[in-house]
């Protein structure tokens, strides 16, 4: 509708030229709208993303590794726990079979010296959508906290590959309070301040649950549905947190 009213109007002020100009800007702020309207999360672009590209599971899979292996080899060595974290993550999603091949794999992926993360994100990015990069990043955390401790380099190159990701930094921070402890984690969690009202908080959470809802990852990866649950309940259980904070929610 905004277009045909841009050249109305613009007919009436220019004529004919004025019409095509005002079709072609009133075209333009609807594509904008648009865009906007289809932003995932809090960090996509107003533009709106494309449309993700298929992928196959096996290279999913084989791109989903080769990130693990980064935040496994972020502190300069090879964590026995951590590798077990990955393979029991595998083993409960997939079945023991399949998780033992993938592993397989997984193992060859950790041996090679240099594996690009950018390019990595740059493959998902097209073949993704935001609720799902989210949830990669949320895995990546489990396996930097398999060895009891989550170091500064492991939190790191977990940003940056969220940077490379496209990831709002509000968005990473909320992720990263699910697994790093502090007083005011809860708020965190939600993206607000521990200064918000109780309405605040209740339209924090709603908007959290929303966006973090296992539906909204809409992948037929297994291991990213069951971690997409895990984040949603530590939304729930930040606004459970809240609530007991304050007895009045």
């Amino acid at each position: 509708m905004m277009k045909w009213f841009a050249a109305v109007l613009g007919f009436f002020v220019y004529r004919f030229p004025g019409a095509v100009i005002g079709f072609l800007i009133g075209s333009f702020i609807e594509n904008l709208s648009k865009g906007s309207n289809s932003t995932s999360g809090r960090g996509g672009s107003i533009f709106g993303e494309v449309k993700p590209q298929k992928v196959s599971p096996e290279d999913f899979e084989l791109q989903l590794l080769s990130l693990c292996s980064i935040v496994i080899k972020a502190d300069g060595s090879v964590s026995p726990s951590e590798m077990a974290y990955v393979q029991q993550y595998f083993v409960g999603t997939y079945g023991k079979e399949k998780a033992n091949a993938i592993f397989r794999t997984f193992n060859e992926v950790v041996k090679k010296n240099e594996i690009s993360a950018q390019k990595v994100c740059s493959y998902l990015n097209q073949r993704t959508r935001y609720e799902v990069r989210l949830q990669l990043l949320h895995f990546l955390f489990g396996i930097a906290q398999a060895d009891g401790q989550v170091r500064a380099s492991e939190i790191d190159k977990i940003r940056e590959i969220a940077t490379y990701f496209r990831v709002s930094m509000i968005d990473f921070e909320s992720i990263k309070a699910m697994f790093i402890k502090s007083a005011d984690n809860a708020y965190k969690i939600l993206e607000i301040e521990k200064s918000a009202t109780d309405s605040e908080v209740k339209k924090a959470y709603r908007d959290m649950a929303k966006k973090y809802h296992p539906d909204r990852v809409n992948t037929e990866n297994e291991a990213i549905k069951k971690g997409a649950e895990e984040k949603f309940k530590e939304v729930q259980k930040a606004y459970e947190t809240i609530q007991k904070e304050r007895g009045s929610l």
